[in-house]
């Protein structure tokens, strides 16, 4: 099932090809673990759902070294340019060549990962304040029917 149009897509390619097939929603895979995670997060008492929350945030804004290493290694390069250059040009070598795909390849499982990384951070925080505020509200309404 390949598709450029991003995740979210995907998501609704496998759910419209489960419905097809008749088989249940809730009995996926990937909503099977969603249900875990919420059902961990709701056995929590909200002072602590309250410490994961911040913890979430932390690692939403600042996910790893990656964005470092995304900006400063061109930086670095740039600085040893000269010597690089003789290095992987010397002789008609195809070091050159080696270097590029490894950098490339390097940089760019290293952005997908940041990003991958935030998204599920994201998803965690929507869920934990999705339970917080249920029971914010679930408090102010037994408080205002006394």
């Amino acid at each position: 099932m390949f598709s450029l149009k991003g995740d979210a897509h995907k998501v609704f390619l496998r759910l419209k090809k489960t419905i097809h097939n008749g088989d249940i929603i809730r009995e996926t895979k990937e909503f099977k673990e969603i249900e875990e995670i919420q059902t961990l997060y709701q056995s929590l008492d909200s002072d602590t759902l309250q410490l994961i929350h911040y913890r979430m945030i932390k690692e939403y804004n600042g996910s790893g070294i990656i964005p470092i290493l995304v900006s400063s290694a061109p930086w670095l390069l740039l600085l040893f340019s000269k010597q690089l250059a003789n290095y992987l040009f010397k002789d008609g070598s195809w070091l050159w060549a080696g270097f590029c795909i490894v950098y490339l390849l390097t940089l760019g499982i290293s952005v997908m990962i940041h990003f991958r990384e935030k998204a599920w951070a994201a998803f965690h925080m929507e869920i934990i304040q999705d339970i917080l505020k249920e029971r914010k509200n679930k408090k102010d309404q037994g408080q205002s029917t006394n």
